[in-house]
C-alpha cells in the first residue's frame, strides 16, 4: 500500500511539473541532433542521426541509431533531475542481436546511469543500472514489443521508487538505491540495434 501511495504522489506532483518535450523536426537530417551528446558505454561506434521519418509523408524527423556498440546512448545536455519522468517513443526497425530502446535518467556520464529498455527480438521490459562501466541487472518482465511499431516508453523516479511503463501499462515497480542525485536524461540501445527515437519528453518532480 505504501508503495502504491508513493507512486501515486509521484505521479501528481510530475504531472505538476512542466514538461518538455523534444522532436527532431528542426534538425538537420544527416547528422546528429542539436544540443545532444552523444556516445556508447563499453566501447564500440555508434551512429545516432536525424532522419526522416519513413512512416509520414510530411517530412517529419526522428533521432536513429544505427551503428553498433555495447550501449549505445545520447542525452539531452543541460537537463539535471534528480525526480521526475522521462519518456519516449521509439521504434525497433533492426538488429539480429538485439532490437531495443531505452530511456537513462541520473546520467552522471557515460559509465554511471540508470536505463529502462523494451527489446522486440527477447519481447520483454527490462530495468538495469550501469556503475564505473558495468550494466547490472535489475528486474525482466515478459511483455509485448512488436518489431516496426511505435511503442511508449516511461521511466518515473523519486528517491529510491522507480516505475517502468510500456505503452501506457506498468512493467516494473520497485525501490533501488545505487544510482543517487540529480543526472541528465536521454535515449539507449543495445548492440546492433537499429532503432529510431521521438518525442522525447521530461519533467523534473518539484
Amino acid at each position: 500500500m505504501a508503495r502504491i501511495i508513493g507512486m501515486a504522489a509521484l505521479m501528481v506532483c510530475a504531472a505538476a511539473a512542466h514538461a518538455e518535450t523534444v522532436t527532431f523536426d528542426a534538425d538537420r537530417a544527416g547528422g546528429p541532433p542539436a544540443g545532444w551528446t552523444c556516445g556508447s558505454t563499453g566501447g564500440g561506434t555508434p551512429k545516432w542521426t536525424v532522419a526522416p521519418d519513413a512512416d509520414t509523408a510530411g517530412g517529419r524527423h526522428v533521432l536513429k541509431q544505427s551503428g553498433k556498440a555495447a550501449f549505445p546512448w545520447c542525452v539531452r545536455q543541460g537537463t539535471a533531475l534528480a525526480d521526475g519522468v522521462v519518456e519516449v517513443k521509439f521504434k525497433p526497425i533492426a538488429g539480429r542481436e538485439d532490437q531495443a530502446g531505452g530511456v537513462v535518467w541520473r546520467w552522471k556520464d557515460g559509465d554511471n546511469y540508470y536505463v529502462a529498455r523494451a527489446n522486440a527480438l527477447e519481447n520483454n521490459v527490462s530495468l538495469y543500472y550501469t556503475e564505473r562501466g558495468r550494466r547490472q541487472t535489475i528486474k525482466y518482465v515478459d511483455a509485448p514489443v512488436a518489431p516496426n511499431a511505435w511503442h511508449t516508453l516511461r521511466a518515473e523516479f523519486a528517491g529510491t521508487q522507480i516505475r517502468v511503463m510500456l505503452d501506457g501499462k506498468s512493467y516494473i515497480e520497485l525501490n533501488d538505491s545505487h544510482i543517487a542525485g540529480a543526472g541528465a536524461v536521454g535515449v539507449w540501445t543495445k548492440a546492433d540495434s537499429v532503432t529510431v527515437f521521438d518525442d522525447f519528453t521530461y519533467q523534473a518532480r518539484p
